[in-house]
């Protein structure tokens, strides 16, 4: 394959971050574009030169793409995948994967039949220091993480409605979930809560305020994770994780792994978007997905955890996967 070419569905701030990053490949041509907001597309198109296409049908028969970046709201994902798996497309397509275990087990299915090459936009574990992790914590007994993700309230009218977002922890606080996963292994049981009231004054608002997750992991480690979108300041998010020998602290582009009288602080020196898109390119070059580090699969265990926290806070009972 000489040269790949790729469309893209949904124009938005992070699909113009990846469009970026695959400008920056001599060996990739952007071929078309489409999105329900016009103007969105309209402004996609004038930056990369790519015409518009007034359906994803369309889109996919015209163009001929060797792949799609799918980077819509969450509670629009479905067709899109569906359209390229039938077509044999390989997909890279942005986090949460669905708002529904329906959904996302009917793709898995197509996508797993198919044995199509996919990548899901779980960043994070593409960095560096994410990796470094990864290797210091190989073989270790873990018996506690603890993370965050706190926020001021997003602008985008979809994110504030259950209906179209799922809510801040399956759109947001999935990154950090799926962080535990990576680093840490499997969940066994979700208990939830969570807190309304305080952005009443939102309109069109119905997602929670503030939520806490109670886990506990298959290895027995028990896992606490907070999530708040009512900050009037900047948010952050990170995550911890405990063992006897010394505590692993991620956030941002930072590592710091303290152990007795001693604190080591790492600084990333790479660019996780970067490499998370390098990857997926070169997977397609050589039909290999071993370099992927979150294929459709791995998102949907991530996914399974979010939609079983969601359940916990809506029956205010613990959940068991």
């Amino acid at each position: 394959m000489n040269r790949i070419k790729v469309c893209f569905i949904g124009c938005g701030g992070i699909a113009n971050v990846h469009a970026k990053h695959l400008c920056n490949h001599t060996d990739v041509s952007l071929t078309g574009c489409y999105d329900t907001n016009i103007e969105s597309a309209k402004e996609f198109s004038d930056k990369y030169s790519v015409p518009v296409f007034k359906n994803v049908e369309t889109l996919y028969d015209k163009t001929k793409s060797h792949a799609v970046y799918i980077s819509v709201p969450p509670c629009a994902h479905g067709k899109y995948e569906i359209e390229a798996a039938n077509r044999g497309i390989p997909f890279f397509v942005e986090k949460p994967i669905a708002t529904d275990l329906e959904t996302a087990k009917k793709i898995a299915s197509l996508v797993r039949k198919s044995k199509l090459l996919t990548s899901v936009g779980y960043c994070f574990r593409y960095s560096d220091m994410v990796q470094t992790a990864q290797k210091i914590l190989k073989g270790k007994a873990i018996s506690l993480i603890t993370g965050l993700c706190h926020c001021e309230m997003p602008q985008s009218a979809w994110w504030r409605c259950h209906d179209q977002s799922g809510g801040q922890i399956i759109e947001q606080t999935t990154h950090i979930i799926d962080l535990l996963l990576y680093l840490c292994g499997p969940v066994s049981e979700v208990h939830a809560m969570a807190s309304r009231g305080c952005m009443s004054q939102i309109e069109n608002y119905d997602i929670d305020d503030s939520s806490v997750l109670s886990l506990r992991l298959k290895t027995g480690a028990v896992a606490s994770i907070t999530s708040t979108c009512v900050l009037n300041s900047p948010g952050r998010t990170r995550i911890e994780i405990v063992t006897p020998e010394r505590t692993v602290h991620f956030t941002g582009n930072t590592l710091r792994i303290k152990e007795e009288h001693k604190i080591t602080e790492y600084q990333s020196t790479t660019d996780m978007y970067a490499l998370e898109t390098n990857t997926f390119i070169k997977a397609i070059q050589q039909g290999k997905r071993s370099g992927i580090r979150s294929t459709y699969a791995d998102a949907l265990k991530t996914l399974r955890v979010t939609l079983a926290a969601n359940e916990s806070i809506n029956t205010g009972m613990p959940v068991k996967l």
